[in-house]
């Protein structure tokens, strides 16, 4: 079973992570959050390269022939990837505050931020549309509820994290930025690693999407998951595999 593997996979890497070289870890990580913040905003059509996005994120060095929205969209990310980071470590459960938190940060210096849409809204090409305005209140509430309570398992409960927050769309813009980061939160939270979902597989991403807001069925969207997950935990283990030989 791909789950028990992956928890395996989990464990075996968190317990021997001390193995790792702090510099390997730093470099991977700030790879990682160059990565994750080029994939997240070019799935949404942003057209910042990622060479780009590095001189913005990691040599802080402002690029020419973008527009402020698309430098913003990218240093946004990152700033509320880091503030994902910082409330895990802290351990703090994700909630309705922290998310409204992370849209804020997300849409600073664009539009208004983590304040919920008060119209009903379309998503093109979609069969699934969102519920309207006047339920979001409720539909969220059974959201966070779950979160709380819930039969799912570890991996589960991030696919649900993401694809009902894509389904309810509760703000104007940003949805997608905002879920994928929320999903990830889940997996931090839970001892997984971070992954990043690349424009090469937007195809089936959204599909997968789809599939949950037309049918209920989250089956797609994990398997994507488990996939990304176990490429993450495969190069960390491969370096650990390395250090003990």
């Amino acid at each position: 079973m791909v789950y028990k593997r992956l928890i395996e996979k989990r464990d075996l890497l968190n317990k021997n992570k001390n193995l790792l070289s702090e510099e390997l870890i730093e470099n991977y990580t700030t790879n990682f959050d160059i990565n994750f913040a080029h994939d997240s905003t070019a799935i949404e059509g942003n057209t910042l390269t990622l060479i780009e996005t590095k001189l913005l994120i990691e040599d802080k060095i402002s690029v020419g022939s973008k527009s402020l929205r698309e430098i913003y969209e990218v240093v946004n990310h990152n700033k509320a990837w880091e503030f994902v980071k910082k409330n895990v470590k802290e351990k703090n459960d994700l909630n309705e505050d922290i998310v409204k938190e992370i849209h804020r940060i997300l849409m600073e210096n664009i539009s208004e931020g983590g304040t919920y849409r008060d119209a009903d809204v379309i998503i093109t090409g979609a069969k699934h549309n969102p519920p309207s305005h006047f339920i979001i209140r409720f539909e969220l509430d059974n959201f966070y509820n779950t979160l709380k309570e819930n039969n799912f398992n570890e991996l589960a409960l991030v696919a649900y994290t993401h694809a009902e927050f894509v389904r309810i769309h509760p703000f104007i813009n940003g949805n997608g930025r905002l879920s994928r980061i929320i999903m990830n939160y889940q997996l931090l939270q839970n001892g997984f690693l971070p992954i990043s979902i690349k424009t090469e597989n937007k195809g089936s991403y959204y599909d997968a999407l789809e599939e949950y807001g037309v049918n209920d069925n989250l089956n797609s969207l994990i398997e994507l998951i488990h996939k990304l997950e176990e490429d993450q935990l495969d190069f960390y283990l491969k370096h650990i595999k390395h250090e003990i030989r």
